[in-house]
């Protein structure tokens, strides 16, 4: 059994999720092979010492992949699977991840399965548990080899296996098919000097807060806190929060000691961004909230009831 693992990166730092998929893959006995793709050699074989329990690490450092491109990645992901013909090719269930698997899948013509929470073998060759319907329900899965899989971030508590980590050999695929090119980074404006990443205490509000007149109510309780306030990505995208406050995969990712929230369903693309979280504990009317499968206390009741009792609650110092 061999994996090909996509190793995402940022600022010269691996992400978490290559070491959750890593563990994953060894859970069930895999070979397992990481790929990075990057600008230059250098950076290549930087990201590579970090890749302690890989059997061997590939990459491909080219300028056309310096920055995340989605169709140039694609063909060097595509040339990486012809190359060492994995059996199963994992990708994170990340923005990235998600663009990659569906397009391998198609180009490779392998079965792909997304969402994925464990893998098991079985006679034929996988069984997958993957969340199904926002994560309120979870479907086991045949899957035949080879196959394409994005993991949920979270499938396994991340952490590097011991040992050196594998040389990296490069790749040098043909790049020069992608139409698409990387013109400009953007990164948000910042001048509030918010930070979430950094933050201790987080409180963070969903859809159900129901639009910007409600603000005050989140605020109070965030002050009272001493908690920086946060919102889920409809909450950003409806702009009663500015982009720099979401937390979710195209967010920020956080981990502070307490993460209270309110109004939050608990979708997948939320949880790849707080579910490191020391304590979770979450608010909704929905009794059947996937949230309450990972936090750590939870309450179905009228947020509009509690923020305010929360807050006088806090301010009158009897907490």
């Amino acid at each position: 059994m061999r994996a090909l693992i996509f190793v995402e990166h940022s600022n010269g730092v691996v992400s978490e999720n290559a070491f959750e998929m890593l563990l994953l893959a060894k859970s069930i006995g895999a070979e397992c092979h990481g790929l990075i793709c990057t600008g230059d050699a250098g950076a290549a074989q930087a990201l590579g010492t970090q890749l302690t329990g890989f059997d061997a690490v590939s990459a491909v450092a080219d300028p056309t992949v310096g920055h995340y491109n989605p169709e140039a990645v694609l063909i060097a992901l595509k040339a990486a699977v012809e190359t060492q013909a994995p059996d199963v090719v994992m990708t994170s269930y990340s923005t990235a991840g998600v663009d990659l698997a569906a397009g391998l899948a198609v180009r490779s013509e392998r079965p792909m399965l997304g969402y994925v929470t464990d893998l098991e073998l079985n006679s034929g060759g996988l069984s997958a548990t993957s969340q199904v319907y926002g994560g309120k329900l979870t479907a086991k899965t045949d899957l035949p080899l080879p196959a394409v899989t994005t993991v949920m971030p979270g499938a396994r508590k991340a952490g590097s296996l011991s040992g050196a980590a594998p040389a990296v050999t490069m790749l040098k695929p043909d790049l020069s098919g992608a139409r698409t090119r990387v013109r400009e980074i953007i990164t948000p404006d910042n001048s509030s000097g918010v930070n979430l990443g950094n933050a201790d205490m987080i409180f963070c509000v969903g859809r159900a807060l129901g639009g910007t007149e409600k603000l005050p109510l989140a605020e109070a309780l965030a002050a009272a806190l001493k908690a920086e306030l946060a919102g889920s990505r409809p909450v950003i995208d409806a702009g009663w929060l500015p982009k720099i406050r979401q937390v979710g995969k195209s967010g920020t990712k956080v981990k502070p000691k307490l993460y209270l929230m309110a109004g939050v369903s608990g979708a997948p693309e939320h949880l790849e961004g707080m579910e490191s979280s020391e304590l979770i504990i979450a608010i909704n009317s929905d009794e059947q909230a996937p949230i309450f499968r990972k936090a750590h206390y939870g309450t179905a009741c009228d947020m509009f009831q509690l923020i305010p009792a929360l807050t006088e609650r806090l301010n009158s110092g009897n907490s």
